[in-house]
């Protein structure tokens, strides 16, 4: 071997050494014998080197899975020997292997094992336990042999794919396991399962790594062997046994898991669940304690929770079944189980708790379908309420200013209680109601005394009950009495009661969120409006310290204004000044630090828009408002876009041109306030907008940070297209001239949906713009996708593909708003090169979306000029070179019908031929079925088959058959 490159293999050599291992490698993998020096190399421990024996094997594993058929017979036994030798080795070397070796040969063992065990190595299993007998190294090596066996006939992580060859392998290695554990069953499981057993009762006081690692085992392969091999009396009572013993009870609790997890006969699972759980409860742990060990007691809570569920999935059986005497009985297993699940739910370690949910969920599941409880089943419900309640609360360790992996833990955590709270809505809301309101009001009447965990989850609690009790449309105050009642007191408590001014965030955002999603509350009681708006605008909201607050409040205000409409009139001038120091556009050089990012200052921006939309003030008066809240943004993007001219410093330009892209930014968003019934028109505010655009376009002509400043600019004119309507014409030919030159791939792909919007919504309006703009932009596309790029460049390739993809869509959008004329009208040249654009297109680019593209411009142009008045020459385009096309697309390798978006290009493609032949009639069959399909070798029972397909008045029949 090179000894040289092994040098590389340490974690520790320098990056030319590692580079040379890893060639090294490669090199190896290819070679046809270097396995053999490896075999050579392990068995006869050439190689003290970790990394080196790591090695060999890594190499031996290439050779195993994906070279093996390719050696002699003499060299797949000296591949087994070398296994065998290095086995027993294992057990006289005064040290064993480090872990990642073992494994790593384990894995190899497994190779060899679905290789040759239905063919070559019957004795596998056999061979393996005579050489490691009881010896504590090499049962190691054989139990990590079996979990790695295990995993390659059951762990299958399958990776999501279209490709059909990966399908069929997989089925095939499906089959193949499956074969594999067939014939283990037959013939080694039981012997397999007695070794387990003496194992276990030779190690269990002596080697707690050992009997855990075999009970790993034992709980990996019930899942797929005959049960009744582990599920009897000396093997269920040997693991009980190590559920008293420390260093063993978590593995042996996961190993009854697996067991009670089996798929089995509903009234024989009750049966061995009840066993269990009597042995369990005799052994004295169904009474938890806090303080025990919560490692052990997250594995117990799991244990628990699947006896549950299995017993609610056999009950759920006999029930569908009719054996209602059998499922009498299993309910009540179930009901003897509910105290043991509420003091796991209950207990204060959240991975705890969290296991048991499952359990507490399908129990709630069950109430829900009983005609009546029982006095038993409902105080259960309510037991199972307090404990959610309880557990929804934040503790004190719980970092709001520094959210990390234990909080977003939490989070997920409450995720899980609010299902149960959901679902206990479900079998009781009256209940439910009844305890909200009591803990609400409670803690409300004392909140300046009480703890903020507290009145946070009493606040939650009212906001959870939206959902828990769902209506339409957020009508939770009308409709049944009781309830709207109930949250009408709630929420005049919430905000009457002075909590919104409590100091903590976590009430602070809780108050705010909940006020928003009961906004309908104001409908009924619109004198608390006051109130609340100040508490948004002061230093409980959008003035509070925390940044975190001030972001959300300032999403929540936009939400809670816009869902008030009309009710917000008496207060909209008084709410405009108050905000008008918010939405100053803070400059790059000033050093202050503004109160909302700029993202938080387009919510205030459409707030105000709203506000001065919605209001009942004359034309004259919003125009006014308008005028008043955008021309300070003008002023100072005017003042900035002559700075930017000047600066020559990159970081200060790019400073300033991010502050004169967040002006345009706050313009656009006050538009959305604007609708189909409050159009820019009817509030008198165009000429406000025509001024911003003459402010803003100026800016598309500056030379420096042009993609940040044409991206702002672009989306402006996208929201003035929709709102202005044709009054933006006028600055679209200047404004499109000025973005296309110096144009990159990203800029015309981002430009190119602009000419689409204006095409389609102003159609021949637009006409003699698009004519004159048509071949400057085609020769800009071409221009880009014709630059070489290096060829492993893939961003420079997709960002291709996308510009070619917007390209047709461009085409798409011109024939498609009925202005071929467009194109026609370019001269003879032109619209040759772009109809060969299009068939290259259809044909060449593997890109399904460009070729369904491809093939709607095709049918659609076919329709257009295709008849017996249509252009000259075209009827021959279309047999020269739109027929072929048709055929030469699906008959590429790359067309690949197990891809969602190929069959739709093949659909379109269809739809093509089809206006083929309504456009041409007897003409077309007969040019297929003389010219064109003979001379691509067509039988003439096919050529018949296909004209006559084509020619079935349902498109759909000729679709289907193509498909075909």
């Amino acid at each position: 071997m090179d000894e040289q490159a092994l040098l590389g293999l340490n974690p520790n050599a320098d990056a030319d050494f590692r580079q040379r291992a890893l060639a090294y490698f490669e090199q190896l993998k290819i070679s046809q014998d270097a396995w053999q020096v490896c075999a050579e190399a392990l068995a006869q421990s050439v190689y003290s080197d970790d990394h080196i024996k790591f090695f060999c094997f890594q190499v031996l594993e290439h050779q195993v899975k994906f070279k093996y058929s390719e050696l002699t017979e003499v060299q797949q036994q000296l591949i087994r020997e070398t296994l065998i030798t290095w086995l027993q080795a294992q057990m006289l070397n005064p040290q064993p292997e480090k872990t990642f070796i073992r494994n790593k040969a384990a894995q190899v063992f497994a190779l060899l094992f679905v290789t040759e065990y239905l063919t070559k190595w019957p004795k596998f299993f056999f061979d393996i336990l005579s050489v490691v007998d009881l010896n504590p190294r090499g049962v190691d090596m054989y139990l990590r042999i079996l979990m790695a066996v295990d995993a390659e006939l059951v762990d299958r992580d399958v990776v999501h794919t279209s490709e059909a060859s990966y399908y069929f392998a997989l089925t095939l290695e499906a089959r193949r396991n499956t074969l594999l554990k067939d014939t283990m069953r037959e013939q080694c499981i039981p012997s397999l399962v007695e070794s387990w057993y003496q194992i276990l009762q030779n190690y269990q006081y002596n080697n707690s790594e050992l009997t855990c690692q075999c009970l790993e085992v034992v709980g990996a392969y019930v899942s797929w062997i005959d049960l009744s091999l582990i599920a009897n009396e000396r093997f269920i009572n040997m693991l009980l046994g190590h559920m008293s013993v420390e260093v063993l009870r978590e593995e042996a609790c996961d190993c009854l898991f697996e067991i009670v997890n089996k798929g089995m006969d509903p009234i024989d699972k009750t049966k061995l669940v009840e066993s269990l759980c009597q042995v369990l409860q005799s052994a004295g742990l169904f009474s938890i304690d806090q303080e025990d060990d919560v490692d052990f007691l997250a594995r117990f809570s799991k244990l628990v929770n699947g006896m549950g569920q299995a017993l609610i999935a056999s009950w759920t059986k006999l029930i569908k079944n009719g054996d209602m005497k059998s499922a009498q009985d299993t309910l009540q297993a179930i009901e003897a189980k509910v105290a043991l699940m509420l003091q796991l739910l209950i207990h204060e370690d959240d991975d705890i708790s969290s296991n048991i949910i499952g359990f507490c969920y399908d129990y709630l599941h069950i109430l829900k379908q009983l005609s009546a409880l029982s006095d038993q089943q409902k105080a259960n419900v309510e037991a199972i309420m307090l404990a959610v309640m309880k557990k929804l609360t934040y503790d004190e360790e719980y970092n709001f200013e520094n959210e990390g992996e234990d909080e977003a833990m939490f989070v997920e955590y409450r995720k899980q209680l609010k299902l149960l709270l959901d679902r206990l809505a479900q079998v009781s809301p009256e209940l439910l109601l009844a305890s909200v309101r009591r803990v609400f009001n409670t803690t409300l009447q004392n909140w300046q005394t009480t703890r903020f965990m507290e009145v946070e989850v009493a606040i939650r609690l009212l906001y959870m009950l939206a959902e828990a009790l769902p209506v339409s449309h957020g009508a939770h105050f009308s409709g049944d009495v009781t309830k709207a009642t109930a949250l009408q007191d709630m929420m005049r408590t919430l905000v009457t009661s002075g909590v919104s001014a409590y100091q903590h965030t976590s009430v602070t955002l809780e108050f705010f969120e909940t006020v928003v999603r009961y906004e309908k509350f104001f409908a009924v009681e619109p004198q608390h409006i006051p109130t609340v708006l100040m508490a948004f605008l002061d230093h409980r909201g959008l003035r509070h310290t925390s940044p975190k607050v001030r972001s959300r409040t300032a999403y929540l205000f936009s939400r809670f204004v816009k869902s008030l409409n009309k009710q917000m009139n008496p207060f909209i001038e008084d709410v405009l000044n108050r905000i008008q120091d918010l939405m100053e556009l803070s400059p790059p050089e000033n050093g202050y630090q503004a109160l909302l990012s700029s993202d938080d200052q387009l919510f205030i921006y459409e707030t105000a828009g709203v506000l001065i939309v919605n209001s009942e003030y004359s034309a004259e008066r919003k125009q006014v408002l308008m005028r008043n809240l955008l021309t300070p943004l003008m002023e100072k993007f005017k003042v900035l876009l002559e700075k930017l001219m000047m600066a020559q410093d990159e970081d200060r330009q790019m400073a300033l041109a991010d502050c004169l892209n967040h002006a345009v930014g706050f313009a656009s968003r006050t538009s959305k306030a604007f609708s189909n019934k409050q159009t820019v028109k009817q509030c008198g505010c165009s000429e406000v907008y025509l001024d911003c655009l003459q402010t803003f376009l100026p800016a598309l002509s500056c030379p420096l940070q042009k993609e940040v400043l044409r991206s702002g600019v672009r989306t402006f004119l996208h929201r003035m297209i929709i709102c202005l309507e044709e009054e933006v014409l006028p600055f679209i030919p200047s404004a499109s001239e000025h973005m296309l030159k110096d144009c990159e791939a990203k800029d015309l792909q981002e430009f190119i949906p602009l000419i689409n919007q204006i095409t389609a919504k102003f159609k021949t309006q637009v006409s003699p713009f698009l004519q004159q703009m048509f071949m400057p932009l085609l020769h800009a596309i071409f221009e880009v996708l014709l630059l070489p790029a290096e060829e492993n460049d893939q961003s420079a390739a997709l960002e291709k593909q996308m510009l070619r993809r917007s390209y047709f869509a461009f085409l798409q959008t011109v024939t498609g708003s009925g202005m071929s004329e467009v194109i026609a009208n370019q001269g003879a040249e032109n619209v040759e090169r772009v109809l060969f654009t299009v068939i290259q297109g259809a044909v060449d680019y593997p890109d399904p979306i460009a070729q369904k593209t491809c093939f709607i411009i095709l049918s659609k142009l076919v329709e257009l000029w295709g008849g017996k008045d249509g252009p000259v020459g075209f009827a021959d385009f279309v047999y020269k070179h739109i027929v072929p096309a048709c055929f030469l697309a699906p008959l590429k390798q790359t067309f690949d019908l197990a891809d969602a978006q190929t069959v739709l290009a093949l659909s379109e493609c269809a739809v093509t031929l089809k206006t083929i032949h309504l456009k041409r009639g007897p003409e077309c069959i007969q040019y297929l079925q003389q010219e064109y399909l003979p001379s691509l070798q067509v039988a003439p029972e096919i050529i018949q088959e296909f004209c006559q397909a084509l020619q079935q008045p349902d498109a759909k029949v000729f679709k289907n058959y193509l498909k075909v």
